[in-house]
């Protein structure tokens, strides 16, 4: 135990001690470096080479990937100051929900994110984005049949290739319109020797923080105030080594969105009271993290190598309208979660020879939770009828420990020259609210019969351990007898899910400036992993479905050619599940005695998805547009998750304009119109299984920018 209590310390100190820096922001504008014109020369290649050899480390082979790179961001309407999801909803096979929430393949979430390949502990943030695109290089997605290296988090990995600093530079902007949005930005990178750095740093207000819950234009009680920071630095210690650091630190405040025009219908009192405006109800939640990880890396010969220490802080704050709320809902919920996640991540390569590329690597992941809940509720009798109208208040704290231990080794190996085979094998143990294990083979085929056509096709096993700082550790007896009472009292807790997944691609250059795709998938899990939201507070509780199917076919393509550049991709997903078999207390009896025996589509299931985007440069002046098409989410019919929702397309448009003026130097202006047709459309409508509140998609947007670079 006390090797484990100390990785767990180191790691999380590289978290606090990353965000206790992280105060100045300003990034790199493109002038002239203050080194010497040689030993820049000299240290732009030795970064390059170890750049390659870090990438090098992680191979892709036989996944899906999907790289957007800064130039595409920047080619966006809205450019980097939209949040990463809207970024990343331009990928095939990803779909939009509530909270800021992406699904990618019929997965729950089940995104891993890594910065510079180190991964970045899961948080406890629900909506908004701890990582924003401005401190991007370049976005990759990666999906479908992984390689050993990715684990745990497989719906998807999202690796953020992080902006560094061998030039120095700058600039500082202004961004907003709409829904008095305001967002004041700045970035700065250098270098001094060896030493290179970047700084970014963001402040954002507005008044649309959460998902609209009537469609109205401006939402009713939904302030946010958001900032951000972060850094990277390396430094290189030699031709062949390089030791990094980088750090993050996120504060967001929300309000929690009223509809308009209601009022409480349980017909309960408290203290007195009876009727409750909606339009005066006042909850508020907060959320923190701050994040970091110190790499070494050495590459010598042969052998490529990269160990590093990463950690995370996250906590969530949920303040209710105490009798707003017991009026409304029964329960007015006080809660407080924290999470304090550090841990190791080993990996290496080594090229055995021409024929034999050799991965492995170990990753030890802790974690600390920490959750305290006071809820005011109200006696009742046992008939349901209330007793006194005077509430009182039940404590249900907690707190746990969980550790995940991850090994896993892998053979590339190239047949022939057009044939490669990448096999390998990983071990997962997790020891949390259950202990479990797991050997997961993978394999993966990659055929290139010609320079311009590539086929890929593989099979992975999957091991994915519910997301402890989710699970919920509720005391249902505790609120027997009260108006907070659970229709039920099992509480089985959530399983890892363990699936065998298959996936079959092609990639075709049709031109040299066309690129056309085509993937499909089929995934089948034991305990499939999904998550709801029960309750006021904006948390999220997995659950597991004892029997889960998910299957799919993406078709995408992508255009460059001089100024222009396109892109367009299409998808079919299904995803379904049967037998409820964790948490069960949550859900409404009548549902878990129908899904016990019927399999019926995810709450978070999208038929039909498409994105699309077209960038023109003309001088100084680009022109951008995209869209997001999608058929709608589940909604209950006449059984659960029986219906879906209305289809909807968003079209976006920008513009921007770099000037060079006299005395100023360079500043570029954008204008960007979101949502052009002001279309209303609904994300949720407050039923399905673990469906919170009804929302809607943002509303037409105005958006203006300035940014100077210095």
């Amino acid at each position: 135990m006390r090797h484990r209590r100390l990785l767990f310390a180191a790691a999380s100190f590289c978290v606090l001690a990353g965000a206790a820096q992280a105060e100045e922001a300003a990034a790199p504008s493109g002038k002239g470096s203050s080194k010497a014109p040689a030993q820049v020369d000299e240290l732009v290649v030795t970064a390059e080479k170890l750049d390659a050899a870090r990438t090098g480390i992680q191979t892709q082979l036989g996944a899906s990937t999907y790289t957007i790179t800064r130039q595409s961001i920047q080619a966006q309407p809205g450019a980097d100051n939209t949040g990463l999801n809207s970024v990343i909803l331009q990928a095939p096979g990803v779909t939009q929900d509530s909270f800021g929430q992406l699904h990618v393949r019929g997965d729950h979430n089940g995104l891993q994110y890594r910065l510079n390949g180190v991964i970045l502990p899961e948080g406890l943030s629900v909506f908004g984005q701890t990582l924003s695109p401005k401190l991007a290089d370049s976005v990759q997605l990666i999906t479908g049949a992984l390689p050993a290296e990715y684990g745990l988090r497989t719906a998807g990995v999202v690796d953020i290739k992080t902006r560094s600093g061998v030039q120095s530079g700058g600039s500082f902007g202004l961004y907003g319109g709409s829904h008095n949005t305001l967002q004041a930005s700045a970035d700065a990178s250098g270098g001094t020797g060896r030493l290179n750095w970047f700084v970014n740093g963001s402040m954002l207000t507005n008044d649309l923080g959460i998902e609209s819950p009537d469609g109205s234009r401006t939402p009713l009680h939904d302030r946010t105030k958001q900032g951000q920071v972060f850094g990277y630095l390396d430094y290189i210690l030699d031709d062949t080594s390089r030791v990094s650091m980088l750090f993050g630190s996120v504060r967001q405040q929300y309000q929690i969105p009223n509809r308009r025009g209601l009022q409480p219908t349980l017909g309960l009192t408290v203290l007195g009271q009876t009727a409750f405006p909606s339009e005066e109800l006042n909850s508020n939640q907060r959320q923190i993290s701050h994040y970091g990880a110190v790499s070494y890396l050495k590459s010598v010969d042969k052998f490529d190598f990269q160990v590093s220490l990463f950690g995370r802080y996250s906590s969530l704050y949920y303040n209710p309208d105490k009798t707003g709320e017991l009026l409304y809902n029964g329960i007015a919920q006080t809660a407080y979660k924290r999470d304090i996640a550090g841990g190791l991540q080993a990996e290496g390569v080594y090229r055995l020879n021409d024929d034999h590329t050799l991965r492995g690597g170990v990753i030890v992941q802790g974690d600390r939770a920490t959750s305290d809940t006071t809820a005011l509720v109200l006696p009742v009798d046992g008939g349901g009828a209330q007793t006194t109208d005077t509430p009182v208040g039940i404590v249900d704290n907690s707190r746990k420990t969980a550790w995940t231990y991850s090994v896993y080794v892998q053979d590339e190996w190239q047949i022939v020259p057009s044939l490669t085979l990448n096999y390998g094998v990983r071990f997962d143990q997790v020891d949390a609210y259950t202990d479990e294990n797991q050997v997961s083979p993978r394999a993966n085929l990659v055929w290139k019969p010609w320079s311009t056509t590539t086929f890929h096709a593989g099979y992975a096993r999957y091991f994915t351990p519910a997301p402890f700082e989710l699970v919920a550790s509720e005391t249902v007896a505790k609120f027997a007898g009260t108006t907070a009472a659970a229709q039920g009292t099992q509480n089985d807790p959530p399983k890892a899910e363990r699936a065998d997944y298959y996936d079959v691609g092609v990639e075709h250059k049709l031109t040299p400036a066309l690129t056309v795709g085509l993937d499909t998938y089929y995934k089948k899990s034991k305990n499939l992993l999904d998550e709801g939201q029960f309750g006021a507070p904006i948390i999220l509780t997995p659950f597991n479905y004892r029997d889960g199917i998910q299957y799919g076919i993406e078709l995408s393509s992508s255009y460059v050619a001089g100024p222009l550049s396109a892109y367009a991709n299409v998808a079919y997903s299904s995803a379904r599940g049967r037998n409820i078999v964790s948490s069960q207390f949550n859900f409404d009896p009548g549902d878990l005695a129908y899904i016990s025996t019927h399999y019926i589509h995810l709450d978070h299931e999208q038929k039909y998805s498409a994105s699309a985007g077209v960038s023109y440069r003309l001088g100084q002046t680009r022109l951008s547009a995209d869209a997001i098409y999608g058929s709608g989410l589940r909604k209950n019919g006449s059984v659960p998750n029986g219906g879906s929702l209305g289809p909807y397309t968003v079209v976006n448009l920008g513009v921007s304009h770099d000037f060079q003026m006299p005395t100023l130097g360079g500043i570029s202006a954008r204008l960007d119109v979101l949502n052009l047709f002001d279309k209303v459309y609904e994300i949720r409508d407050g039923t399905g299984v673990g469906v919170g509140a009804p929302q809607f998609g943002q509303r037409r947007g105005v958006f203006v920018g300035l940014t100077k670079t210095f």
